[in-house]
């Protein structure tokens, strides 16, 4: 009989362990825009097989999720990690994590109103951010960019031979700095990160983060560098507009994506 109490004593003790360290269950309907927002991003050719998405749990503000180090149009359920503010992963069973998963612990880290998160490469915004050349909202659907682009530049925190991923805690610090209360940051020499309050939100910013940079490009030529941009004011009464309108371009541009 002794025996037997102190084998139940064990599997009890053994049993509140791995409750203590096992991750916490978010909900399913935010692992489902997780999923979709990746294949939404692969779609809309924000996201290659390169670049990551990623969003503060739901009911643990100190953790977040991200998929495994994967190409995003892949992404499933099964492949959604959890970690910590500190990026390193909850029940991780040998998964392999995205390098550059510090970009997400420590924006979150200082702004408790982000609750999501994309990296991209997204190819007509790279330019932006080498050319001295500032990212302005051009039409509506860009005016939550109104509020000014700010430029990370990596040489100044990491030295000037790094391989520009932001690898580590200390970079990761750094591009939450320079982003500080923005919504849109850009890397230069390698791509930009973008912020929201949602899920549907970042994907929103970051899509016409990308068709903004394009028309502003092609603006800048057909005009020989004069452009009439939208003001403060235009670009706040359009952010506000937008922000109600979200669920539009986000049902389309999932049913497309997965339907694929």
């Amino acid at each position: 009989m002794l025996r037997n109490l102190v084998t139940e004593l064990i599997g009890v003790l053994a049993t509140g362990s791995a409750a203590a360290t096992s991750p916490r269950s978010a909900g399913s309907e935010l692992i489902d825009d997780l999923v979709a927002a990746n294949r939404i991003l692969a779609d809309q050719g924000v996201l290659d097989g390169f670049g990551h998405v990623s969003a503060r749990h739901d009911k643990d503000p100190d953790r977040f999720l991200l998929a495994r180090s994967m190409a995003p149009a892949l992404v499933t359920a099964g492949d959604i990690m959890e970690f910590d503010l500190d990026s390193n992963a909850i029940a991780g069973r040998g998964r392999t994590a995205y390098l550059e998963r510090f970009i997400h612990g420590e924006i979150y880290r200082v702004n408790p109103n982000v609750l999501a998160i994309v990296h991209s490469h997204s190819p007509a915004v790279i330019p932006f951010g080498v050319v001295g050349v500032p990212l302005r909202p051009i039409f509506h659907l860009g005016g939550f960019l109104g509020g000014g682009v700010p430029v990370f530049e990596i040489r100044d925190n990491g030295g000037p031979a790094t391989d520009m991923l932001i690898r580590n805690p200390a970079l990761g610090a750094a591009l939450a700095k320079s982003l500080g209360a923005a919504p849109v940051a850009l890397m230069r020499g390698h791509g930009n990160v973008v912020v929201g309050r949602s899920i549907r939100e970042a994907v929103f910013r970051a899509v016409y983060t990308e068709v903004n940079a394009r028309l502003q490009s092609e603006a800048l030529r057909l005009g020989q560098g004069q452009v009439v941009f939208l003001n403060e004011d235009e670009a706040h009464a359009a952010a506000e507009t937008n922000s109600g309108q979200i669920g539009r371009p986000w049902e389309l541009w999932k049913a497309k994506a997965l339907a694929r």
